[in-house]
């Protein structure tokens, strides 16, 4: 049996500066995921991008004292194969829709800033945080105009959207039966998102599998939204998919 091996004070401090700076920042990502109200929010990230230091930093410090093949580069390709498991457990299906992936995909980011910050690279995991940061930021509103400019009927395809505008109490309610309402009309989500819109409501998006719809029976599927208790507004566009 290895005799136990006591980390220097040195050792010790860049461990703790390291496992610090993964606290700070996996904190970061997941105030803004909390903020939003995502299913992994503060403590689900800084978990993640602490938990993947200390792996990192757990397989640089056996390197230094036992020597041997486990470098810190397989440690981390560990690291790596363990969040595509943590973040295939963030993707969840209701129905036909599909949500969490951009979840999965910040928890993977998470943890790619955790290992750099368990490998003692602290400039580059303050630099990946705020990439992760900026991706979930900066881009939410160039991905909403994206979805909500004209669609020139000659482009071909489209990614159609339904849209209900409901108090935040009945939400869970106006989302199923808006769900039947689609499904009835034969066009079923296939992804459905929830915005916050004003203190008391919220925004329901239905982004449907139909690449081409009968615009009369869209307007009459709205028109039964429009009718459910809770609802304040319901409206649907398209979206040029070329």
């Amino acid at each position: 049996m290895n005799a136990i091996h006591f980390s220097s004070l040195h050792a010790l401090s860049m461990t703790l500066v390291n496992l610090t700076a993964a606290f700070i920042l996996g904190a970061l990502i997941g105030l803004e995921r909390q903020w939003r109200q995502r299913t992994a929010g503060l403590r689900t990230n800084t978990l993640v991008a602490v938990g993947a230091a200390i792996f990192v930093s757990l397989g640089a410090r056996l390197f230094e004292i036992n020597g041997g093949t486990q470098t810190t580069i397989t440690v981390v390709a560990y690291v790596v194969s363990g969040m595509g498991f943590l973040g295939a457990g963030a993707i969840m299906k209701e129905g036909a829709s599909i949500t969490g992936l951009n979840t999965a995909a910040t928890l993977w980011g998470a943890g790619a800033v955790g290992a750099c910050a368990g490998a003692g690279l602290l400039g580059e995991a303050i630099l990946a945080a705020l990439f992760v940061l900026a991706s979930n930021t900066l881009l939410r509103p160039v991905a909403n105009q994206i979805n909500r400019r004209p669609f020139r009927e000659e482009a071909g395809e489209a990614t159609y959207v339904v849209y209900a505008i409901c108090s935040r109490d009945q939400q869970s309610e106006v989302r199923g039966n808006m769900v039947e309402i689609l499904e009835d009309a034969s066009y079923p989500p296939r992804q459905i998102d929830d915005h916050p819109f004003g203190a008391d409501e919220v925004e329901i998006e239905f982004t449907l599998y139909a690449t081409a719809v009968q615009a009369q029976e869209l307007d009459d599927a709205v028109q039964k939204a429009e009718g459910l208790p809770g609802v304040r507004q319901a409206f649907w566009n398209a979206s040029d998919d070329s």
